[in-house]
């Protein structure tokens, strides 16, 4: 039964994503959901809950939820799940989104497997390779190295600004590794967040950053 809930809930989101731009897209919901299970395979946690939080986490995502839609809740309530599965569900996505530094923290397992599997996306070579696919799908400079990155923000702040593609490792890719909370998502982290260092210092040098 529950295979064929996570069937059925696979099927309507992924229209959904195959709408967004590169950065959200169906391939992103794959590759969150290989982390994911790589890290359940070290955690005691409820896999169901944690599949079907990756399928819906972007689905009502500000970026690209239109006005007055619940596409999140809506698929919820067609899932026919218990009242305490769909709010458990509810609040480990709650807990994913960055939000300038502003997200709710990750309290439980499963909240935390999702939010360390969907973070990983967002480092390393894939993560370079979405924010800059988001960075072009909105418009924004590749780079600007006299653009200050901010500290502070609130989440309006943090979605509003047209600061460039550069600007947003450092104020967020960069802050992602020592904000894992399982094992496996810390020694994940690692190499990706290395690797993002090395790319930006050759983005450095082939640019006026000259450092």
């Amino acid at each position: 039964m529950n295979q064929e809930k996570i069937n059925q809930c696979l099927k309507e989101v992924k229209k959904i994503y195959e709408q967004f731009d590169a950065s959200h897209d169906w391939q992103h919901i794959e590759r969150v959901m290989k982390n994911a299970k790589m890290i359940l395979a070290q955690e005691n946690a409820d896999a169901y809950i944690v599949e079907l939080a990756v399928l819906l986490h972007d689905v009502s995502d500000p970026k690209y939820k239109k006005p007055d839609e619940d596409l999140e809740r809506e698929i919820l309530e067609r899932l026919n799940l218990t009242d305490a599965q769909r709010q458990e569900i509810q609040e480990v996505i709650a807990s994913v989104s960055f939000k300038g530094g502003n997200g709710k923290p990750a309290t439980s397992i499963e909240a935390k497997i999702v939010q360390d599997a969907d973070r990983l996306d967002a480092i390393g070579a894939i993560g370079i390779a979405r924010a800059f696919a988001y960075g072009g799908a909105k418009g924004r400079k590749l780079y600007d190295w006299h653009e200050k990155a901010r500290t502070e923000m609130t989440e309006q702040e943090y979605r509003e600004a047209q600061t460039s593609s550069v600007t947003h490792f450092y104020e967020k890719l960069l802050l992602l590794k020592d904000q894992m909370t399982t094992e496996t998502g810390k020694q994940m982290a690692e190499e990706r967040h290395e690797f993002m260092l090395s790319f930006l210092k050759q983005l450095q040098t082939e640019t006026d950053g000259n450092k």
